[in-house]
This record gives C-alpha cells, sequence and structure tokens, in this order.
C-alpha cells in the first residue's frame, strides 16, 4: 500500500480492519496472548495510540491524527515483517487482567497456571492465606511467582531461573509490583543452587518442548529464548530432574504444579509408574498436572 493509499485510513475501524487484513495475508502465527488477527489487530492499534487495551467501543469511529497513523502502522508492518510476537513490539504482556514487563531475554507469558492462581489453587489449597512459602521454578519473566504473590498474601516466594538475563526482567517486574519484601529471585540451575526450605507450593513452567516440534515452530515462537523452550529429544529432559529434586523441597503435604503444553504422551512414556491429577482450564484439560510430595516419592 502506498503511502498516498495509507492516508484513507482514517479510524480506529480503518486502522483494525487493514491490520486484519495484513495479518490474514502474511499468515503471522498467533498463540502469545491472542488466538485470532481481530484481538492481535485491536491490541497493537489500541497500545499504538494509548488508549486502554479494553476500552476500544466508544473509540472506534474516532478519527487519528496522521502522526498517530503513522505510528500504528510502524507497529504493524514490524509485525509481519519481523515475525516476533506483538509483546515483543509493545514490550508489555497480559495475564489474567495483569500487565507484566517483557522483551526478548524471556518468553511471552502466557502459562494456563495462572488461571489456577486466579482462585487460589482452590479446591487443592484449602485457604490461601495458610500457605506460607511457594517456589516458583523457571520462572522467567516471573509472571507467575507474582500471581502467586498476589493469591498468597501472606506467603514468602521464591523464583529461579537459570538465566541472567530473564531474572533482570523478572527483577523489573517484581519492583513494578513492589513484592521486594516477599518475592526473592534466585539464579540457579532447577535446585542447585537453592537454599534449603520446604515449600506448601511448587509451580513450574519448565522447556518442555521436544526436539521434533522445536524444528518446526514458526518464526514467533523461534523470536523466544531457545533455553526457555527446548526440553530435549522427548521433551522431559528438564522434567525428569525437576520431578527427582522436588519432594526434598516440598512440605508434607506440599505438592507440584506442573505445566506441560502439549506433551502428555511424552510424560506418561517417561512416567508410566506415576498417576498425576490433571488439572482443567478453560483452554486446556491435559497440559497441567498436579502431583503430592508422596506420589513423588
Amino acid at each position: 500500500m502506498s503511502s498516498t493509499d495509507r492516508q484513507e485510513l482514517q479510524t480506529l475501524r480503518d486502522l483494525i480492519r487493514y491490520a486484519v487484513s495484513r495479518f490474514h495475508a502474511s499468515q503471522i502465527a498467533l498463540g502469545h496472548g491472542s488466538d485470532n488477527t481481530w484481538d492481535e489487530a485491536v491490541y497493537l492499534v489500541l497500545h499504538g495510540l494509548h488508549l486502554p487495551p479494553d476500552l476500544l467501543d466508544p473509540f472506534l469511529d474516532a478519527r487519528v491524527l496522521a502522526k498517530e497513523r503513522q505510528r500504528v502502522l510502524d507497529l504493524i508492518d514490524r509485525r509481519v515483517a519481523q515475525r516476533v510476537p506483538a509483546a515483543y513490539l509493545t514490550q508489555e504482556a497480559w495475564l489474567r487482567g495483569h500487565r507484566f514487563y517483557v522483551d526478548q531475554r524471556v518468553i511471552v507469558p502466557r502459562s494456563p497456571i495462572a488461571e489456577l492462581l486466579d482462585e487460589g489453587l482452590a479446591p487443592w489449597v484449602g485457604d490461601p492465606q495458610a500457605v506460607s512459602r511457594v517456589l516458583d521454578m523457571c520462572t522467567g519473566s516471573g509472571c507467575l511467582a507474582i500471581l502467586a504473590a498476589l493469591a498468597f498474601p501472606f506467603a514468602t516466594v521464591d523464583a529461579v531461573d537459570l538465566s541472567a538475563d530473564a531474572l533482570d526482567v523478572a527483577r523489573r517486574n517484581v519492583q513494578d509490583y513492589q513484592l521486594e519484601d516477599r518475592l526473592t529471585l534466585h539464579q540457579s540451575n532447577l535446585f542447585t543452587a537453592l537454599p534449603e526450605a520446604e515449600y506448601d507450593v511448587i509451580l513450574c513452567n519448565p522447556p518442555y518442548v521436544n526436539s521434533q516440534s522445536m524444528d518446526a515452530l514458526p518464526a514467533e515462537y523461534r523470536a523466544e529464548p531457545f533455553l526457555a523452550l527446548a526440553g530435549g529429544e522427548d521433551g522431559m529432559d528438564l522434567v525428569r530432574r525437576i520431578l527427582q529434586a522436588a519432594p526434598q523441597y516440598l512440605s508434607p503435604e506440599g505438592f507440584l504444579v506442573l505445566e506441560i503444553g502439549h506433551e502428555r504422551a511424552h510424560f506418561e512414556a517417561a512416567f508410566p509408574h506415576l498417576e498425576p491429577m490433571w488439572l482443567a482450564t478453560e483452554e486446556s484439560s491435559d497440559q497441567l498436572l498436579l502431583l503430592t510430595r508422596e506420589q513423588l516419592l
């Protein structure tokens, strides 16, 4: 589209329609906060115009200034040309109504564990105020650790990642939520450098993508850190180590909530003796599982 043609895009409705057309024509990959091109377009247009992300209708037919139009079109062009998740363009991600800073040092927050934290992991946690210690293993941006601190108001939370870059991002988010007094970040290769402790809950969204799936990832997913996605031949390399060490860090009544994405078949092949409880969310029925300390032992 020529610069002259682009001047025909005068309202938010025009810009959103144009973005949807570009996204469809370019066959962008989705899944980093939106699962359809309409939502992706609305998010980028509203962000580019500095409007609230949940307030489209009052502005849908509002006209935009030339400089505003250019700012939005730049975002649309970059989304198509660079093939990176929208969150990297805006340097923010929304998870269960909470905003987190992100950049390409971390994967884009999207774990379904966040939905379970909305209700304080009920019914597996009877009283959220009674939870005293929580561990978020493979924390990345720190989003799940922060949501856990909000769900369990009297808990101290430890968040672990191997990547110093990821922990820099997590530190920024912890500061944004003013949780420095209850949430501690640790650089560690899983449990190896973590001080001894007993946790009521361990949350973990580890790298679990099997090697065949890694080879087939679209560009948007390859833009994310390889270290945060790749789980080895069957996706279970880190999961094996986590399940082996976790019982030493769980309280007698403690449990592990583990995300394994679309790797259930590989999980069951690797751990045929385990009978986890599979946790259903709005988006999935076999991507999250719960294991008690007794089961892990």
